[in-house]
């Protein structure tokens, strides 16, 4: 579930948004500067903390953004440049062979593996599946706001982009592993 927790300071965007984004731009900031700064205080190693930087990183443009100027047409797609901007990281990551997982996955399993080629391809499979996720995810917002349609529609929207990559991702190593089980 480590992966979930890099996911905190998007939905307390997600949430606090309803009450003006820029309110919800600068508790994504905050709550993301937050766990930061206790990851980097425990020790935590860099390569598991790609996401966070990243999200600091969106969230610090964001908030400017969004107190500069208060009643941009951009205002209604929050989510959808939230979304985009995950998976910008996602995709980049992969590009230079780093995929964002992996340092996740770290922290969970035994350092003999880290080196496999299967630990890695797991982590570029998964990688994969969020940046593809997060990459519909953020099309569909952007389509939902366009018409519209309200939270009633995006909020199911973005709850599919998590729940499902998340249930790929606790399920996918398992499922390796017991095909090599059986090899």
């Amino acid at each position: 579930m480590n992966y979930l927790r890099g996911f905190i300071p998007w939905i307390a965007f997600a949430v606090v948004s309803s009450f003006g984004w820029q309110w919800g731009a600068a508790t994504g900031l905050l709550v993301g500067a937050v766990l930061l700064f206790k990851d980097h205080k425990a020790g935590v190693a860099g390569e598991s903390l790609i996401l966070e930087r990243s999200t600091v990183l969106f969230f610090a443009a964001f908030t400017a953004l969004a107190f500069a100027l208060p009643h941009s047409g951009l205002r209604h797609f929050g989510g959808a440049l939230s979304l985009g901007w995950l998976a910008l990281t996602a995709w980049a990551t992969l590009m230079v062979g780093r995929p964002f997982t992996t340092g996740i996955a770290k922290r969970q399993a035994p350092p003999e593996v880290w080196d496999s080629p299967v630990f890695r391809r797991i982590n570029v499979v998964i990688t994969a599946v969020w940046a593809g996720a997060f990459t519909l995810t953020a099309l569909a917002l952007a389509g939902v706001s366009a018409a519209g349609l309200g939270s009633g529609v995006s909020i199911p929207v973005q709850v599919a982009g998590f729940v499902l990559p998340a249930v790929f991702t606790a399920r996918y190593p398992d499922r390796v592993r017991a095909r090599l089980m059986a090899r």
